[in-house]
């Protein structure tokens, strides 16, 4: 099932990560480096909001919505989703975002930081 939002182009970048977790190894190491939920809430020009996760804590799944059914979000990464399409193809820094003010956390700030992990995965693939 596709992860990608018509609404929100740079959610193509789900399925990206997704698919770069489906060997084991990859995501057995993304789990180890990550080990968090992380929710990404996007905001389209629009001012739609949408949400999707990354289970790197357990399954090392990806879909939409703030967190597996049952489990809560380590920490929410909510930003433009502009800036995240800048952020996945390396455009943008996700430091940079934050202390702008275009990218917010709520939650674990320092596994925030973690986050990048597999955003370089999708960095490999992404062309949006």
């Amino acid at each position: 099932m596709s992860l990608k939002n018509d609404a929100f182009p740079a959610s193509v970048a789900f399925d990206l990560i997704s698919s770069s977790l489906t060997d084991e190894a990859e995501k057995k190491d993304a789990i180890k480096k990550g080990d968090a939920i992380f929710a990404f809430t996007l905001k389209n020009g629009a001012g739609d909001i949408e949400s999707w996760y990354i289970d790197l804590k357990e399954t090392g799944e990806s879909g939409k919505g703030t967190a597996p059914a049952g489990k809560k979000a380590d920490v929410t990464l909510a930003l433009s989703d502009d800036d995240f399409g800048k952020l996945v193809t390396g455009k943008a820094n996700a430091q940079k975002l934050f202390m702008s003010g275009k990218l917010k956390v709520k939650g674990n700030v320092m596994k925030a930081t973690k986050a990048e992990v597999v955003l370089k995965k999708a960095q490999t693939k992404a062309k949006l």
